[in-house]
């Protein structure tokens, strides 16, 4: 996929508005580019209302969260996925999760898999829909101060 600049500018005003800093989790504008560059790497983008609008190019509404992936074979990682404050627990996050199902499984994906901090919110949205823990790394991550916390991976057939 290549990085239309419309698609590009709406991943990143919901990066930066919604990826706390202290983390350091947000990626920078050439990190989003190279990763949409790549023929594996695909990212899907909302409005507020959860319309799919995959390619950037729709005339809809603020973007309010996108989820971006990469596929190797049949697996797909999700990479990042970030939804605005203003539009958090509304069913963005499964909305765009459940976009990301759709759209693997069109590519012939059987597996997804994420990593996240330990503490990060989004642990209850990932149980829901149906992600397990399958590993850790501990001190993984490290924050802006220089702590460092756990990784989780998950993991989940669809």
């Amino acid at each position: 996929m290549t990085a239309c600049p419309r698609l590009l500018d709406r991943i990143m005003a919901v990066m930066e508005a919604a990826f706390d800093p202290a983390y350091g989790e947000a990626w920078n504008r050439r990190q989003v580019a190279d990763a949409l560059a790549m023929p594996s790497t695909h990212a899907l983008v909302v409005d507020g209302d959860g319309d799919l609008v995959s390619d950037g190019t729709g005339d809809v509404g603020t973007p309010a969260g996108f989820v971006l992936s990469r596929h190797v074979l049949d697996e797909e990682e999700l990479l990042l996925i970030a939804v605005v404050p203003g539009a958090r627990r509304r069913g963005i996050g499964a909305i765009l999760i459940n976009h990301l199902f759709d759209a693997a499984r069109s590519r012939g994906i059987t597996r997804i898999y994420l990593e996240m901090r330990r503490g990060n919110p989004a642990l209850h949205l990932y149980r829901k829909l149906g992600f397990a823990a399958i590993g850790e790394r501990p001190k993984y991550y490290r924050m802006t101060n220089g702590e460092r916390i756990d990784a989780i991976t998950f993991g989940r057939s669809i």
